[in-house]
Protein backbone atom coordinates (compact mmCIF):
# COMPACT_ATOMS: atom_id res chain seq x y z
CA UNK A 1 0.00 0.00 0.00
CA UNK A 2 1.41 3.52 -1.49
CA UNK A 3 1.53 6.04 2.14
CA UNK A 4 4.13 8.75 0.59
CA UNK A 5 2.94 11.90 0.95
CA UNK A 6 5.86 13.42 -1.32
CA UNK A 7 5.94 11.31 -4.07
CA UNK A 8 3.36 9.30 -6.56
CA UNK A 9 5.72 7.83 -9.48
CA UNK A 10 6.40 4.77 -11.16
CA UNK A 11 9.10 2.01 -10.05
CA UNK A 12 12.51 2.09 -10.97
CA UNK A 13 16.23 0.72 -9.54
CA UNK A 14 16.05 3.01 -6.70
CA UNK A 15 12.46 3.68 -6.03
CA UNK A 16 10.02 0.60 -4.70
CA UNK A 17 6.51 2.65 -4.67
CA UNK A 18 7.08 4.04 -1.19
CA UNK A 19 10.42 4.37 -0.86
CA UNK A 20 13.28 5.08 -2.20
CA UNK A 21 16.79 3.28 -2.10
CA UNK A 22 20.16 2.44 -3.07
CA UNK A 23 20.44 -1.01 -4.55
CA UNK A 24 23.14 -3.62 -2.49
CA UNK A 25 23.62 -0.37 -0.16
CA UNK A 26 23.22 -0.72 3.70
CA UNK A 27 21.33 3.04 4.46
CA UNK A 28 19.21 2.14 7.69
CA UNK A 29 20.54 2.03 11.18
CA UNK A 30 18.46 1.00 14.30
CA UNK A 31 17.44 2.84 17.45
CA UNK A 32 19.58 -0.07 18.41
CA UNK A 33 22.82 1.09 16.68
CA UNK A 34 22.00 4.90 17.37
CA UNK A 35 21.67 4.07 21.29
CA UNK A 36 25.36 1.83 20.93
CA UNK A 37 26.58 4.72 19.42
CA UNK A 38 25.65 7.03 22.38
CA UNK A 39 26.53 4.67 24.83
CA UNK A 40 30.17 3.82 23.53
CA UNK A 41 30.86 7.53 23.78
CA UNK A 42 34.05 8.80 22.42
CA UNK A 43 32.89 12.83 21.11
CA UNK A 44 35.33 14.97 21.12
CA UNK A 45 34.82 18.45 22.48
CA UNK A 46 34.42 21.49 19.91
CA UNK A 47 35.65 24.60 20.70
CA UNK A 48 32.15 26.65 21.22
CA UNK A 49 33.74 29.21 18.54
CA UNK A 50 35.81 28.74 15.72
CA UNK A 51 36.22 31.98 13.57
CA UNK A 52 37.14 31.38 10.05
CA UNK A 53 40.02 33.76 8.53
CA UNK A 54 37.98 34.61 5.65
CA UNK A 55 35.54 36.83 4.86
CA UNK A 56 33.84 37.30 1.57
CA UNK A 57 31.63 39.89 -0.38
CA UNK A 58 31.02 38.47 -3.56
CA UNK A 59 30.57 40.43 -7.09
CA UNK A 60 26.96 40.56 -8.27
CA UNK A 61 27.65 38.75 -11.13
CA UNK A 62 30.64 36.34 -12.35
CA UNK A 63 31.72 35.75 -16.42
CA UNK A 64 34.19 32.43 -15.36
CA UNK A 65 33.65 30.56 -12.62
CA UNK A 66 34.02 31.18 -8.95
CA UNK A 67 32.93 28.95 -5.68
CA UNK A 68 32.38 30.67 -2.28
CA UNK A 69 32.25 27.98 0.84
CA UNK A 70 29.30 29.49 3.24
CA UNK A 71 29.74 27.19 5.80
CA UNK A 72 29.31 23.46 6.07
CA UNK A 73 27.89 22.36 3.02
CA UNK A 74 26.89 25.88 1.80
CA UNK A 75 27.82 27.39 -1.48
CA UNK A 76 27.70 29.99 -3.94
CA UNK A 77 28.39 29.03 -7.55
CA UNK A 78 28.93 32.07 -9.86
CA UNK A 79 29.36 31.14 -13.16
CA UNK A 80 28.68 32.44 -16.35
CA UNK A 81 26.07 35.11 -15.18
CA UNK A 82 24.75 32.95 -13.42
CA UNK A 83 24.53 32.73 -9.62
CA UNK A 84 23.59 29.22 -7.66
CA UNK A 85 23.31 28.86 -3.87
CA UNK A 86 23.71 24.95 -2.51
CA UNK A 87 22.27 23.39 0.20
CA UNK A 88 22.19 27.36 2.25
CA UNK A 89 21.98 27.01 5.63
CA UNK A 90 21.99 30.63 7.85
CA UNK A 91 20.52 29.79 10.76
CA UNK A 92 22.22 29.01 13.95
CA UNK A 93 21.39 25.54 14.27
CA UNK A 94 21.23 22.70 11.96
CA UNK A 95 17.70 21.32 13.79
CA UNK A 96 14.03 21.27 13.90
CA UNK A 97 14.23 23.65 16.20
CA UNK A 98 16.13 27.11 17.24
CA UNK A 99 16.75 26.43 20.78
CA UNK A 100 18.45 22.95 20.77
CA UNK A 101 20.73 20.70 18.42
CA UNK A 102 23.93 21.44 16.61
CA UNK A 103 24.99 25.38 16.85
CA UNK A 104 27.25 26.93 14.33
CA UNK A 105 31.09 27.94 15.88
CA UNK A 106 31.48 30.57 13.00
CA UNK A 107 29.03 32.57 11.28
CA UNK A 108 28.31 32.34 7.41
CA UNK A 109 31.09 33.23 5.05
CA UNK A 110 28.84 35.04 3.07
CA UNK A 111 26.52 37.30 4.91
CA UNK A 112 22.74 36.70 3.83
CA UNK A 113 23.01 40.69 2.89
CA UNK A 114 25.79 40.47 0.94
CA UNK A 115 24.64 37.94 -0.97
CA UNK A 116 23.94 38.93 -5.08
CA UNK A 117 21.13 38.18 -6.71
CA UNK A 118 20.08 34.41 -6.13
CA UNK A 119 18.26 32.78 -9.77
CA UNK A 120 18.37 29.59 -8.38
CA UNK A 121 18.19 27.48 -5.73
CA UNK A 122 20.22 23.76 -5.42
CA UNK A 123 18.99 21.46 -2.68
CA UNK A 124 20.53 17.88 -2.08
CA UNK A 125 18.33 16.40 0.44
CA UNK A 126 15.81 17.23 3.23
CA UNK A 127 18.49 16.36 6.43
CA UNK A 128 18.73 19.82 8.30
CA UNK A 129 22.20 20.70 8.38
CA UNK A 130 21.39 20.83 4.37
CA UNK A 131 17.64 21.82 3.80
CA UNK A 132 17.20 24.90 6.17
CA UNK A 133 13.40 26.27 5.94
CA UNK A 134 14.20 29.41 7.64
CA UNK A 135 16.79 30.01 5.22
CA UNK A 136 14.57 29.05 1.63
CA UNK A 137 11.71 31.53 3.32
CA UNK A 138 13.88 34.40 3.62
CA UNK A 139 15.74 33.34 -0.34
CA UNK A 140 12.39 33.03 -1.51
CA UNK A 141 11.44 36.06 -0.02
CA UNK A 142 13.96 38.19 -0.97
CA UNK A 143 15.46 36.83 -3.96
CA UNK A 144 12.15 34.65 -5.71
CA UNK A 145 14.74 31.95 -6.80
CA UNK A 146 14.17 29.05 -8.87
CA UNK A 147 14.55 25.57 -6.34
CA UNK A 148 15.91 22.71 -8.09
CA UNK A 149 15.58 19.53 -6.09
CA UNK A 150 15.40 15.94 -5.88
CA UNK A 151 12.08 14.24 -6.10
CA UNK A 152 9.92 14.57 -3.53
CA UNK A 153 11.66 17.24 -2.40
CA UNK A 154 9.29 19.89 -4.29
CA UNK A 155 6.28 18.97 -2.50
CA UNK A 156 8.43 19.10 1.10
CA UNK A 157 9.00 22.41 0.16
CA UNK A 158 5.46 23.73 -0.56
CA UNK A 159 4.39 21.88 3.00
CA UNK A 160 6.98 23.82 4.74
CA UNK A 161 6.34 27.26 3.07
CA UNK A 162 8.95 27.74 0.36
CA UNK A 163 7.77 29.35 -2.69
CA UNK A 164 9.73 31.22 -4.73
CA UNK A 165 9.38 30.36 -9.03
CA UNK A 166 8.64 26.98 -7.73
CA UNK A 167 10.32 23.76 -7.55
CA UNK A 168 12.10 21.76 -10.41
CA UNK A 169 12.06 18.15 -9.01
CA UNK A 170 14.61 16.09 -10.74
CA UNK A 171 15.29 12.47 -10.47
CA UNK A 172 18.65 10.89 -10.76
CA UNK A 173 20.17 11.50 -14.59
CA UNK A 174 17.78 13.82 -15.00
CA UNK A 175 18.89 17.63 -15.78
CA UNK A 176 16.99 21.17 -16.33
CA UNK A 177 18.09 24.23 -18.48
CA UNK A 178 19.39 27.32 -16.76
CA UNK A 179 20.55 29.69 -19.28
CA UNK A 180 24.19 28.36 -20.48
CA UNK A 181 24.02 26.05 -17.67
CA UNK A 182 22.67 22.21 -17.14
CA UNK A 183 22.21 20.85 -14.19
CA UNK A 184 22.18 17.40 -13.41
CA UNK A 185 20.69 15.30 -10.33
CA UNK A 186 23.08 12.75 -10.09
CA UNK A 187 23.45 9.44 -7.19
CA UNK A 188 25.10 9.39 -4.56
CA UNK A 189 25.18 6.94 -1.53
CA UNK A 190 22.84 8.37 1.02
CA UNK A 191 19.34 8.79 2.92
CA UNK A 192 16.45 11.19 3.71
CA UNK A 193 14.13 12.01 6.45
CA UNK A 194 12.96 15.02 8.50
CA UNK A 195 11.80 13.38 11.47
CA UNK A 196 11.08 9.75 12.94
CA UNK A 197 8.42 8.82 10.04
CA UNK A 198 9.57 9.68 6.96
CA UNK A 199 12.91 7.85 6.26
CA UNK A 200 13.99 7.91 2.36
CA UNK A 201 10.20 9.13 1.45
CA UNK A 202 12.20 12.04 -0.64
CA UNK A 203 14.90 11.48 -2.78
CA UNK A 204 18.67 12.87 -2.24
CA UNK A 205 20.79 13.80 -5.04
CA UNK A 206 24.35 15.30 -6.09
CA UNK A 207 24.42 17.94 -8.25
CA UNK A 208 26.60 18.44 -11.47
CA UNK A 209 26.75 21.57 -13.33
CA UNK A 210 27.76 22.17 -17.07
CA UNK A 211 29.35 25.29 -17.48
CA UNK A 212 31.16 26.95 -20.37
CA UNK A 213 34.09 27.08 -17.66
CA UNK A 214 33.85 23.15 -17.09
CA UNK A 215 31.97 20.66 -15.41
CA UNK A 216 30.97 21.50 -11.30
CA UNK A 217 30.06 18.63 -9.31
CA UNK A 218 28.68 19.02 -5.91
CA UNK A 219 28.34 16.29 -3.24
CA UNK A 220 26.53 17.23 -0.44
CA UNK A 221 26.78 13.76 2.10
CA UNK A 222 27.55 10.61 0.53
CA UNK A 223 28.95 6.56 1.61
CA UNK A 224 31.52 5.64 -0.40
CA UNK A 225 30.43 1.78 -0.84
CA UNK A 226 31.90 0.43 -4.08
CA UNK A 227 32.63 4.17 -5.48
CA UNK A 228 30.44 3.53 -8.85
CA UNK A 229 28.38 7.11 -8.29
CA UNK A 230 31.52 9.33 -8.68
CA UNK A 231 32.64 7.16 -11.59
CA UNK A 232 30.10 7.28 -13.73
CA UNK A 233 29.53 10.71 -13.42
CA UNK A 234 32.97 10.45 -15.30
CA UNK A 235 31.79 8.16 -17.83
CA UNK A 236 28.85 10.37 -18.64
CA UNK A 237 29.80 13.98 -18.18
CA UNK A 238 33.33 14.19 -18.37
CA UNK A 239 36.00 14.74 -15.59
CA UNK A 240 34.81 17.76 -13.11
CA UNK A 241 36.83 20.98 -13.54
CA UNK A 242 35.68 21.33 -9.50
CA UNK A 243 34.26 19.24 -6.85
CA UNK A 244 32.82 20.10 -3.65
CA UNK A 245 33.56 16.32 -1.63
CA UNK A 246 32.48 15.96 2.19
CA UNK A 247 35.26 15.47 3.90
CA UNK A 248 33.68 15.32 7.65
CA UNK A 249 30.86 13.98 10.14
CA UNK A 250 32.61 10.36 9.67
CA UNK A 251 33.07 9.15 13.05
CA UNK A 252 32.45 6.64 14.69
CA UNK A 253 33.07 4.84 11.27
CA UNK A 254 31.00 1.36 11.92
CA UNK A 255 27.98 3.90 12.18
CA UNK A 256 28.67 6.36 9.77
CA UNK A 257 30.71 4.65 6.70
CA UNK A 258 27.23 3.77 5.03
CA UNK A 259 26.37 7.80 4.85
CA UNK A 260 29.17 10.08 4.85
CA UNK A 261 33.09 9.35 3.24
CA UNK A 262 36.04 10.09 5.84
CA UNK A 263 38.82 11.62 3.98
CA UNK A 264 40.55 8.72 2.71
CA UNK A 265 37.54 7.96 1.11
CA UNK A 266 37.17 11.40 -0.42
CA UNK A 267 40.44 11.28 -1.97
CA UNK A 268 39.47 8.43 -3.41
CA UNK A 269 36.45 9.72 -5.00
CA UNK A 270 38.50 12.77 -6.01
CA UNK A 271 40.61 10.57 -7.96
CA UNK A 272 37.70 8.45 -9.35
CA UNK A 273 35.89 11.41 -10.93
CA UNK A 274 39.12 12.77 -12.03
CA UNK A 275 38.49 15.96 -10.86
CA UNK A 276 41.13 18.78 -11.55
CA UNK A 277 40.42 20.88 -8.29
CA UNK A 278 38.75 19.64 -4.79
CA UNK A 279 37.07 21.69 -1.98
CA UNK A 280 36.57 19.84 1.08
CA UNK A 281 33.36 21.25 2.94
CA UNK A 282 30.97 19.62 5.25
CA UNK A 283 33.32 20.34 8.62
CA UNK A 284 34.51 22.80 11.20
CA UNK A 285 30.68 24.52 11.42
CA UNK A 286 28.06 22.20 13.07
CA UNK A 287 29.17 19.27 15.30
CA UNK A 288 27.16 16.17 13.96
CA UNK A 289 29.46 13.62 15.11
CA UNK A 290 32.65 12.38 17.17
CA UNK A 291 35.67 13.75 15.52
CA UNK A 292 37.57 16.34 16.34
CA UNK A 293 37.03 19.89 15.51
CA UNK A 294 40.19 19.75 13.21
CA UNK A 295 40.41 16.22 12.37
CA UNK A 296 38.83 16.35 8.85
CA UNK A 297 41.27 18.83 7.75
CA UNK A 298 44.43 16.80 9.39
CA UNK A 299 43.21 13.60 7.63
CA UNK A 300 42.72 14.84 4.44
CA UNK A 301 46.87 16.26 4.92
CA UNK A 302 47.78 12.39 5.22
CA UNK A 303 45.22 10.97 2.85
CA UNK A 304 46.63 13.43 -0.29
CA UNK A 305 50.65 12.48 1.11
CA UNK A 306 49.44 9.15 0.97
CA UNK A 307 48.11 9.71 -2.38
CA UNK A 308 50.83 11.63 -3.85
CA UNK A 309 48.52 14.93 -4.52
CA UNK A 310 49.87 18.04 -4.12
CA UNK A 311 47.71 19.70 -0.98
CA UNK A 312 46.78 22.67 -3.62
CA UNK A 313 44.31 20.39 -5.39
CA UNK A 314 42.07 19.54 -2.94
CA UNK A 315 41.28 21.94 0.13
CA UNK A 316 39.75 21.99 3.51
CA UNK A 317 38.16 24.62 3.10
CA UNK A 318 37.33 27.80 5.55
CA UNK A 319 33.66 29.96 5.75
CA UNK A 320 34.37 32.91 3.18
CA UNK A 321 37.27 31.12 1.22
CA UNK A 322 36.75 31.48 -2.83
CA UNK A 323 38.35 29.43 -5.14
CA UNK A 324 37.79 30.96 -8.80
CA UNK A 325 39.22 30.14 -12.23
Amino acid sequence: MRNNPYYSGPLSDHFDGTRFFVAQHNQDKSRRDLLRMVKDGGRQPWPRRVPSPFTAKPELRVGGLTSTLIGHASFLVQTAGHNLLIDPVYSKRASPVQFAGPARVNPPGISFDDLPPIDAVLITHSHYDHLDKLTLRALAKSHNPLFICPLGVDALLQRIGVAGQGATALDWWQSTVLGDLTIHAVPTYHWSARGLGDRRLTLWCSFAITTPSGLVYHIGDTGYGYGAFSRDLRERLGPPVLAHIPIGAYEPRWFMKDAHVNPQEAVQIFQDCEATHAIGHHWGTFQLTQEAHDAPEKDLAKALSSAAIHPERFTAFRPGQAFSL
